[in-house]
This record gives C-alpha cells, sequence and structure tokens, in this order.
C-alpha cells in the first residue's frame, strides 16, 4: 500500500480545501460551548454523549462531502485508470475522517480537562471514537451509493439519525426503557457505539463492553467487504463512463 499516505494527505488538503476540517472544528466548538453552558461541572455523562454524535453523524456527512466534490472535480473518473487500488481509496478516505473524529476528541477532551471535572480512560475513548468513526465513515459509503444528490445524502443520514440513533440516545437518557428495549437496542450498531464511549467512564459491564467491540469489529469487517465489491460500479456509474 504505497500510495496510502500519499492518499491520506491528499484527503486531508482536500478536506482542508473545501472548509471541511473547518466545519468539523467548528462542530466541536458547539459541543464544546454545550459543555461551558451545562449547569454542572462533572461532565463524565454528556462527555460520551457529544462525542457519540461526533463519531456517527459528521464521520457519515463528511465521506459524502468528499466525494461530492470528487464527482464534481472528476476525480472517480481518473481512479479507474490510475495505478491507486480502491482499498487504498476506501482505507484512505475512512481514515481521514477517523482523524477528523480523533481532533474533535482532542478539542473536546482539552476543554474539559482544563475546566471541567472529567474521569475518562484516554486510551479507551480514542480506541471507541476510531472504532466508531471507521464504522460510520464506511457507512457513509453505502450511503453515497444509494444516493443521487446531496439533498438524498442528507435525507439518507436524517433517516439513520432517527431509525438508529435517536433510539438509543433516549433510552442512554433515561426517556425509552424496559427490558425488551434494552434487549432490542443491541441488534443497532449505534447502541455498541455508545456502550463503548460510556465504558470509558466506568459505565457498563464487561460482557456488554465486550459485545460491543466485537460488534462493531465484525460490523466493519462485513461494511468493508461491501464497499470494497460495490466501489467499481459506483465508480464507473458516477464517472458516466
Amino acid at each position: 500500500m504505497n500510495n496510502f499516505s500519499v492518499l491520506l494527505k491528499g484527503e486531508l488538503d482536500r478536506m482542508q480545501k473545501y472548509h471541511i476540517l473547518g466545519a468539523s472544528v467548528l462542530v466541536s466548538l458547539i459541543w464544546v460551548a454545550v459543555m461551558h453552558f451545562t449547569a454542572i461541572d462533572n461532565v463524565d455523562y454528556i462527555f460520551p454523549l457529544l462525542l457519540f454524535f461526533d463519531a456517527t453523524m459528521m464521520a457519515m456527512l463528511m465521506v459524502g462531502v468528499t466525494m461530492f466534490f470528487e464527482k464534481q472535480e472528476g476525480t472517480l473518473k481518473t481512479l479507474l485508470v490510475s495505478p491507486i487500488n480502491k482499498v487504498e481509496y476506501i482505507l484512505a478516505k475512512s481514515m481521514a475522517n477517523v482523524l477528523s473524529s480523533i481532533i474533535s476528541l482532542v478539542i473536546l477532551y482539552a476543554y474539559a480537562w482544563f475546566f471541567k471535572d472529567l474521569s475518562v480512560n484516554l486510551i479507551g475513548i480514542f480506541a471507541a471514537v476510531f472504532l466508531i468513526a471507521f464504522f460510520h465513515a464506511l457507512f457513509g459509503f453505502i450511503l453515497m451509493y444509494n444516493t443521487r444528490d446531496f439533498t438524498s445524502l442528507l435525507m439518507g443520514i436524517m433517516a439513520y439519525a432517527f431509525i438508529v440513533m435517536i433510539p438509543v440516545v433516549l433510552n442512554e437518557i433515561g426517556v425509552l426503557t424496559g427490558d425488551i428495549v434494552e434487549k432490542a437496542l443491541y441488534i443497532l450498531p449505534t447502541k455498541a457505539s455508545s456502550t463503548l464511549l460510556f465504558a470509558t467512564t466506568g459505565v457498563g459491564e464487561t460482557w456488554e463492553i465486550v459485545f460491543s467491540m466485537c460488534y462493531l469489529l465484525v460490523a466493519i469487517a462485513v461494511l468493508y467487504h461491501i464497499v470494497k465489491s460495490k466501489f467499481d460500479e459506483f465508480a464507473v456509474k458516477e464517472s458516466g463512463v
């Protein structure tokens, strides 16, 4: 994978060129503002919740945005005749978005460290954000494969949020409860995501953490296979060849 580092740098440069990284930092500052105006000193509860939104929705959105810009630039067409293989392209784009989520994590953690009371497993939170952002970056590819324009991409992300994310959030804040609900939510990748994030603050049982980690690892492997197998068809369609 000799081209991976070049592709990764190219992805980061493109994200900076089109102000995608700037938008990500701005969203992080909004999360900081939420923590700042929260009338509590200990943010062990709200910190994982904010990261949950950032590493899921933002990862999907940024993959879609960068791919739309590439479509306008004709980049996808050049991929069909370039020495760059699709594995390097997919991994580089996914990792660029993971790095963006890591930057958001660093910003939020720095604020909480200096101005709030936060007790979190640092290695655990970085690992959790990595897995969650990687999964949702790959899911962003799936959304792109099945959308015609930017509006339909946003609609897909909103549908994901309402169907897959909001029930988990409502469960975490104690609005949606019950044994049946608790068990049903474990089929969702967002439940595994929230479990790993909250586990870094000492919440959750060992089996839940192990299950959630295995769930995301398997889900990443499955999604990667789907993204890779469908990529050529997507590239040909979008390039107009």
